[in-house]
């Protein structure tokens, strides 16, 4: 079976050792991993810590960079998607499809000249937020010493700016992703893209008590919307109790048939988060993913559900957004 995943910090991971590399990297996610999960398309996010970074523009740019001198230096392996023909293509040439996102809109710092210049570039996704304010939107929680992370902000959005910078991500075809803004930033994302938007990395708040996660509303709104989400491995984000999220499997299983009862399975991905969290998971790196898809069917997910889950339904917004 092949998967996507829709974010991972991998290449945060190598910008603290250049002697490290995407090949057999000791991490969540290398390229054998990939190829032992039988991954399609991975998607690499350019996270930038808004707070300790002075230059957040110049920075995604020197991550990006790295980026593709992974991607060069295994371009027998992995190449990227500027366009969704490319996927097709790259499968067809035995390669695995990579796809460049950013992880915090901060980084155009109030300028879509900034914005258009990563799509030229080849970024393809956003998450307009991170854990703080940065002139795009408003996050869910702020990253501070006690973070509240049951009260969710349903009274601070997108900015003017924000909402522009949404427009222009549709014009160009860049997706909007929503995983850490703020409740009302989701809604307003809802109201304003005119594309299938994601949230990259987000569970279900039914299931999970966390700010992070979506509600019942959000995940039927996102649904109408044709975007999806991608199911989370962080522990925190599985289950309120640490200790038994920590049990990957069976804690994604139970976020996908509850949100399955909700709304069907159409609006439900992949986003494993691997390099950005504990990787103390039962579910240690990417090459567990046929193990997921197994229990999956031992759960009764038909083959046509597991596919879409693991594949089909982000391909379809993919197709809806890139030019």
């Amino acid at each position: 079976m092949n998967y996507i995943d829709l974010h991972c910090d991998t290449i945060s991971e190598l910008m603290q050792d250049k002697n490290r590399h995407l090949l057999d990297a000791p991490l969540q996610i290398n390229l054998k991993h990939l190829k032992e999960g039988n991954c399609l398309l991975q998607c690499f996010a350019m996270f930038v810590y808004l707070k300790k970074t002075p230059k957040p523009f110049e920075y995604c740019i020197e991550m990006i960079d790295r980026y593709y001198e992974e991607l060069y230096r295994y371009s027998d392996a992995i190449a990227p998607v500027l366009h969704y023909s490319d996927i097709e293509r790259n499968q067809k040439n035995g390669k695995i499809s990579s796809l460049l996102t950013i992880e915090e809109g901060g980084v155009v710092e109030g300028n879509l000249s900034f914005l258009r210049t990563f799509h030229r570039l080849g970024v393809r996704m956003i998450c307009l937020n991170w854990n703080f304010i940065n002139g795009v939107g408003h996050p869910n929680f702020t990253l501070t010493e006690h973070p509240d992370f049951k009260t969710p902000n349903q009274t601070d959005g997108l900015t003017p700016f924000g909402i522009e910078m949404v427009q222009e991500m549709n014009r160009l075809g860049i997706i909007v992703d929503v995983s850490h803004l703020s409740d009302k930033g989701f809604y307003d994302c809802i109201k304003y893209s005119t594309k299938p938007i994601v949230a990259s990395h987000s569970n279900a708040r039914g299931v999970c008590n966390h700010v992070r996660n979506l509600t019942d509303d959000m995940i039927i709104k996102l649904a109408e919307n044709g975007g999806v989400m991608g199911m989370n491995f962080c522990a925190d984000f599985l289950n309120e109790n640490n200790e038994i999220g920590k049990d990957t499997i069976p804690c994604v299983l139970e976020h996908m048939q509850y949100i399955k009862k909700l709304v069907g399975v159409d609006v439900i991905a992949l986003g494993s988060d691997f390099d950005g969290i504990d990787p103390n998971i039962s579910m240690r790196n990417a090459s567990f993913y046929p193990k997921l898809f197994d229990e999956m069917r031992a759960q009764h997910f038909t083959e046509e559900e597991i596919e879409k889950i693991a594949y089909k339904n982000f391909l379809r917004v993919l197709k809806a957004n890139l030019s």
